[in-house]
């Protein structure tokens, strides 16, 4: 039970400074190139939110699991839709006529 723990808290920290290192070098990299950091931002988001799926879809298709890489895909897209769609309905709830909601 110390042995996995241990790798679970290691992970966490190589985790933590991997993800520091990644974005003060694309930091540095975007005000060097005169990027908005705007940019940079929606662009690491973007890529930190799709290296899980990416990760899993290379290691099941190396593996001839194709069906679950495309699994992972179409799971991914459906729950990044979903939360858009959950967290802009608390933001701005969406009004719906009871006439529709009968239909």
């Amino acid at each position: 039970m110390l042995v996995p723990t241990f790798f679970v808290l290691c992970g966490f920290i190589m985790l933590g400074a991997g993800a520091e290192m990644m974005v003060s070098g694309n930091s540095r990299l975007a005000i060097r190139w005169g990027v908005s950091p705007l940019i940079v931002g929606l662009t690491l988001v973007a890529f930190g939110t799709s290296a899980p799926e990416l990760a899993v879809s290379i290691e099941s298709t190396t593996s001839n699991l194709s069906a679950l890489a495309l699994g992972n895909v179409i799971g991914s897209n459906i729950a990044n839709i979903g939360l858009v769609l959950g967290i802009m309905a608390l933001i701005k709830p969406i009004r719906i006529e009871r006439q529709l909601v009968r239909k």
